[in-house]
């Protein structure tokens, strides 16, 4: 059911607007005595989900037991994270999700689907996990917080994602990851209908339907001067939700190129992208719309490590990012892979198989770690004094010498593609 809806390209939604129509929602479902939340962590800052947990928070006072950010494989979040994303929820009410224990296995999608759906890329059964206090928390209202946008793994980004990856166990969240990778990610980003995302739908339509759940969905984008809007806001138990999420999405979050871009300049901002399990979204993000021998510069002020996990960082280091032959060949060949199959994804995701060049500049790594693991290596300030990103503006920017770049600030927000190499219904 769609307990509210509204959204357009051009709707700019105020926090009283987002307020009031979370209310009207929430009273649609009736009073609440055991209130789970289950938001994004700090890497989806700009999401709105930090204000709106807030305003869940005011509108359930005590009811509200637990808050649980959907990290995945993320490391948790600090105090001043939470203080910052969350301000006004009590710290005292955050829980940690830990993706290696404390996990709960509903069912299993069978292993006959999964090959279906994925065209033979995948032929394993896959587990629906979540966790325990998801499961068995005694919870009358689980409310997923989070925002719809182009994701690599799934294709759109949130719905049950944020419960069965977010909240999800080891083997659900590596099999999910290399599905996607093995289907792959240039054939389901930016679309709703998705290998990855039937098999979601395939667990909670057979394992999930006894837990309260609802979700809560934005869609930002942003105004020509760069500043975020919230495009959208809906909220519902069932997919419409999210078909309605993800449509809008596709519309304010996706920029159709008319032409292959040669050199694009992206910017990590320090405070979210500290890795690149997550400064990665710089290559998923724009890779579509990368020219054949172009160059992606990514400038990271923040990054101090690979992984977001110290077995993940290690196996980054080990294999690196060499395409998707050799990956699929290591994965063959090593157990520690094959124990850890959304590192193998990430290492396949993280690589432009040779078309174009990715050239990092770090600002805590050095030059053998950058190219230890198969990227080029640039020096951050000596980069940074050439494209500025305090006088670089979105999209196409000229230089002083006359150099033509494609700038990007925050490849989180969007989808980059060329128009001769995306078709937002195709699934094969």
């Amino acid at each position: 059911m769609l307990y509210f809806s509204r959204g357009s390209p051009t709707d700019r939604l105020t926090a009283g607007e987002l307020r009031s129509g979370l209310a009207r929602a929430l009273d649609r479902l009736g009073p609440r005595k055991r209130v789970l939340v289950i938001p994004p962590d700090f890497t989806r800052f700009h999401s709105q989900a930090g204000r709106l947990t807030r305003m869940a928070y005011d509108y359930f006072g005590p009811a509200l037991a637990d808050v649980l950010p959907a990290l995945g494989t993320h490391t948790a979040m600090t105090p001043e994270q939470i203080a910052q994303m969350f301000e006004g929820v009590p710290a005292e009410l955050f829980r940690v999700h830990n993706w290696r224990t404390g996990i709960v296995k509903l069912g299993d999608v069978p292993a006959g689907f999964v090959r279906e759906v994925s065209g033979g890329a995948a032929d394993f059964t896959w587990p629906a996990q979540v966790a325990s206090l998801v499961a068995n928390g005694g919870h009358d209202l689980i409310l997923s917080i989070g925002q719809v946008v182009p994701h690599e793994v799934v294709g759109m980004a949130n719905y049950n994602k944020n419960i069965f990856v977010g909240t999800g166990g080891q083997e659900g969240i590596n099999k999910s990851h290399f599905v996607g990778a093995a289907y792959g990610m240039e054939r389901m980003m930016g679309r709703a209908d998705t290998p990855v995302r039937r098999i979601l739908n395939y667990a909670g339509e057979h394992f999930a339907k006894h837990l309260p759940i609802v979700y809560v969905h934005t869609v930002v984008g942003r105004d020509a001067d760069g500043s975020l809007q919230v495009r959208g806001l809906y909220v519902g138990d069932d997919a419409e939700v999210f078909d309605l999420a993800a449509a809008l999405s596709l519309q304010v979050n996706f920029e159709m190129l008319e032409a292959p871009l040669p050199k694009v300049v992206v910017h990590l901002d320090p405070a979210e992208f500290k890795s690149t399990w997550l400064g990665n979204k710089a290559i998923y993000r724009t890779r579509m719309a990368m020219a054949d021998g172009g160059e992606l510069i990514i400038l990271a002020p923040g990054l101090k490590e690979f992984g977001e996990d110290a077995e993940i960082d290690r196996l980054i280091r080990k294999y690196g990012y060499r395409g998707t032959p050799a990956t699929l060949a290591a994965v063959k060949a090593n157990a520690e892979l094959q124990n850890n199959l959304s590192a193998a994804a990430h290492l396949i995701h993280g690589s432009s198989e040779g078309r174009f060049a990715i050239t990092y500049c770090p600002g805590h790594l050095s030059q053998s770690q950058i190219e230890g693991v198969g990227f080029r290596y640039a020096d951050l300030p000596a980069m940074t004094r050439r494209y500025d990103p305090s006088k670089l503006t979105d999209g196409w920017n000229t230089l002083p010498d006359g150099e033509r770049i494609f700038y990007i600030s925050n490849p989180a927000l969007g989808l980059w593609a060329y128009r001769g190499r995306f078709s937002p219904s195709a699934r094969t």
